[in-house]
């Protein structure tokens, strides 16, 4: 095996599999990872096991893709993917084969597979990689490259197009010029995958180390129209100002810059959907100059379309649309306490790190320089000194409740709901009155002018 050390638990399986006259092999990522000096996590195997065979082999077998020859094996809390060999033939949805045939051969196997560098099995326990498409070589060379002619591999599955950029984005590599050449031919295929599909891959590039590197290709490729077009719409749309990028590249280099910093993914996500409303806001002033009024209020709207188009889950569309219409705001060094308490209520004290990051990255995507240290202290040494005075921010934090009203005489329903509203605007300007009997003279007062 020379110098790959494999998993004490891959090597019990895989003898399982020997004692029983099977052939096994790891192949896929965890292969690609070991050959790039780096620690496989997720583990495939491929093997001439039937399904039915494997699942009389191990006792918790889940049968997750045993129609294509695929079945999940749990082993001392692992979970494996073990495929059959088998060859592909027709893929009429753009993703998954109409036909699979099992067949006795690795190489085989290996020829129905995207990339060369995914397209290397490892024999276990021990043995010569089997390499029929210099995968190693391409992965020496950090190339991407598909496995035969790049249109038939595209043609069959509409999400590989996707797949080679997020693997650029990721591993840093280049895309084959070829393989890169054959993606706009195949936007017909990739327009029929799943969008759940289509955001995990986002997502998958969202995380990467620089995922610029792979929305530049979609675009050059036509991907970034198809599955994108909110974003894709923001190329040559000029800034005023500070600007020195068009709406797309500062975009761009936000959503880097969040990466860089390791934001959490909802501000990775804001970060790059931050400004796709500006194409639809832009106007001249008098003066001739563009202006972008209430864009970040369009661009919100724009997102939740998009995010929902895409199956995001409800907790992540909110939070990240609501980042983005809080993105614009602007700290003045007059403002007020009850000014820093209102910034706190509207953002919400749990998305407060969140603005502060996304803020960042918009700053750096103005001219692609990273702001001061000191940028946003002024506000957020306000911030942190409100918060640690431990005063009134929400309904909850009141010191009266709707039962003190009812005791009042205040009914249930909105009328009571504007008077709680008004008593926190009252304590939020001025902490002092958060007393109950003070509070409960106020809503008095209001009762009438409520009801």
């Amino acid at each position: 095996m020379g110098k790959f050390a494999i998993h004490p638990v891959l090597q019990e399986i895989a003898g399982i599999f020997i004692r029983h006259g099977k052939q096994v092999f790891l192949v896929g990522g965890a292969v690609r990872d070991l050959i790039r000096g780096r620690r496989a996590q997720d583990w495939d195997l491929a093997t001439d096991a039937l399904p039915e065979e494997v699942i009389a082999l191990f006792p918790r077998v889940i049968p997750t893709g045993i129609k294509h020859g695929t079945v999940t094996v749990r082993f001392k809390g692992r979970s494996l993917e073990v495929t059959t060999y088998r060859t592909e033939s027709g893929y009429h949805d753009g993703r998954r084969p109409d036909q699979v045939t099992y067949t006795e051969r690795i190489e085989e196997d290996l020829s129905r597979r995207d990339f060369t560098m995914n397209a290397i099995a490892l024999p276990l326990p021990r043995g010569p990689m089997v390499d029929p498409f210099n995968g190693v070589g391409d992965i020496k060379k950090n190339l991407i490259r598909a496995v035969g002619n790049p249109q038939e591999r595209f043609a069959e599955d509409g999400l590989r197009p996707l797949r080679a950029v997020r693997f650029a984005a990721q591993m840093g590599f280049d895309v084959e010029e070829a393989t890169l050449a054959a993606i706009p031919s195949a936007l017909g295929t990739t327009e029929k995958v799943s969008p759940e599909r289509i955001r995990d891959e986002l997502d998958k590039i969202l995380a990467s180390p620089q995922p610029s590197r792979a929305f530049l290709l979609m675009e050059w490729t036509g991907l970034l129209e198809l599955l994108l077009p909110e974003l894709s719409r923001c190329r040559n749309i000029e800034q005023k100002g500070f600007h020195r990028f068009d709406v797309l590249d500062h975009s761009l280099l936000a959503c880097d810059a969040a990466a860089r910093e390791e934001a959490p993914h909802l501000v990775r996500l804001a970060a790059l959907l931050h400004d796709i409303g500006k194409p639809l806001s832009r106007a001249r002033d008098d003066a001739g100059i563009w202006t972008f009024y209430q864009h970040e209020q369009v661009s919100a709207n724009l997102s939740r379309e998009l995010l929902t188009r895409l199956r995001y889950p409800n907790g992540i569309i909110q939070t990240v649309v609501h980042l983005i219409r809080e993105h614009m705001f602007h700290y003045e060094s007059n403002w007020s306490e009850g000014a820093v308490r209102r910034f706190i209520i509207r953002v919400g004290e749990e998305h407060l790190e969140h603005l502060y990051r996304l803020r960042r990255a918009d700053a750096y995507g103005t001219a692609g320089q990273v702001p001061p240290p000191d940028f946003l202290l002024p506000l957020t040494r306000r911030v942190d000194a409100v918060l640690a005075k431990n005063q009134a921010l929400s309904l909850k934090d009141l010191a009266v409740s709707g039962k003190d009203l009812i005791a009042l005489g205040i009914q249930p329903g909105p009328p009571m709901g504007r008077i709680l509203t008004a008593l926190l605007e009252a304590v939020v300007e001025d902490p002092d009155l958060n007393h109950k009997e003070t509070l409960l003279v106020i809503a008095g007062n209001l009762q009438e002018q409520y009801s």
